[in-house]
């Protein structure tokens, strides 16, 4: 039993090598999205938007990783609709920040 408990432990190991620390900032301005950080890779980050509200809406993600230029993603949501939005960096992510700013479209 200790062996394979052992086993399961080691073969787990590398699933979480590249985990990395994470920030989201979200300003939604009325829109009913929700938000929530992926880790997909050592270099790549994700966003996995969902907007649950009744109107559409339009978002705007802001990447941020150490001492590399912040890069910008944008997403149009309608109502129900699911997203994700991704990021490569040249470099490994040391702690991934992420500015979200949506809006409602319409009125």
């Amino acid at each position: 039993m200790k062996k394979t408990c052992l086993a399961l432990a080691v073969t787990l190991l590398p699933l979480t090598a590249f985990a990395y620390p994470s920030e989201l900032e979200k300003q939604l301005n009325g829109a009913e999205v929700s938000a929530e950080v992926q880790e997909i890779d050592s270099n790549i980050g994700g966003l996995i938007l969902y907007n649950y509200g009744q109107m559409d809406a339009k978002c705007k993600a802001r990447f941020r990783n150490g001492p590399e230029a912040p890069r910008t993603r944008s997403a149009d949501l309608k109502a129900g609709e699911r997203k994700l939005v991704t990021m490569k960096f040249a470099r490994n992510i040391i702690k991934l920040r992420v500015d979200l700013t949506c809006e409602q479209n319409g009125a």
